[in-house]
């Protein structure tokens, strides 16, 4: 009876555990102290290696889809050589599913952007697309010049997760770089984490996450976690986020499989 008990009591717990992480507030995992200290960097606008996958070099979104309905192209708008987030369409994400890579991208928050916090040029780049919505993992792009929002959820961040080193962000209307090396997670035939996701950023050239481990998939609510997760390739996905600010933009899009 006291086994009983004990198991009864043991599976109550782990219910409320995983209730009160759905049923918390966005605010209870925003981290605002200590602020990373701004640097100033530098834009890498080197040419795509030999070996690199070119998902967009300024001509069409040939590699994307709409990620909510992978039947769909891509439906962001592309002119002069860069495109722009379509927030009325969602999200996109490549058509092709990696699994340890590196990644570059060059993107631009809006001169005349307006808001602040994080409704100021928000979107992300989900280093492994999850499926519908914004599941994956992801890093964080918002204005970050001179704009105060909780420090994991900067741009450079891992949002939710990980705080970036340094503040290298420029000026709204400046093109800002990162360069990313992903390593995916593994598990066990049991379901249970081998090896976690673990993930390296240079923002503008300057080191923001230096190999750090990642805790699980981002969540706005609540800790993250692996739970659930089967691991294998996934897509990139970039974010429309749904506030009112002005849309961001990318260009110069490349990865190397690794």
């Amino acid at each position: 009876m006291k086994a009983l008990l004990l198991s009864t009591a043991l599976v109550l717990g782990a219910i409320s555990r995983t209730y009160a992480q759905q049923a918390g507030k966005p605010e209870d995992t925003e981290v605002y102290e200590p602020v990373p200290k701004a640097v100033v960097g530098s834009l890498n606008q080197a040419a795509p290696p030999s070996d690199a996958l070119v998902l967009f070099g300024g001509k069409d979104l040939n590699q994307w889809v709409m990620a909510d309905d992978r039947n769909l192209p891509a439906r962001w708008k592309v002119a002069d050589g860069i495109c722009t987030v379509d927030k009325a369409t969602g999200n996109i994400e490549t058509k092709k599913a990696f699994t340890n890579f590196q990644l570059h991208l060059e993107w631009r928050i809006p001169a005349n952007i307006s808001g602040t916090g994080q409704a100021r040029g928000n979107s992300g780049v989900f280093l492994a697309s999850l499926g519908k919505g914004d599941l994956g993992y992801e890093l964080q792009i918002v204005d970050s010049y001179n704009n105060k929002t909780y420090v994991n959820g900067m741009a450079g961040s891992i949002y939710k997760q990980r705080v970036p080193l340094a503040n290298p962000a420029r000026k709204p209307g400046e093109w800002q770089s990162y360069d990313v090396v992903w390593t995916a997670p593994t598990f066990r035939a049991d379901g249970t984490v081998q090896s976690p996701a673990r993930v390296t950023v240079f923002f503008n050239g300057v080191l923001v996450q230096n190999n750090v481990e990642l805790a699980g998939p981002t969540r706005y609510i609540g800790a993250a976690s692996y739970e659930g997760q089967k691991g294998g390739p996934a897509p990139i996905k970039l974010q429309a986020h749904g506030d009112k600010s002005e849309p961001d933009s990318f260009r110069n899009i490349w990865v190397r499989e690794l």
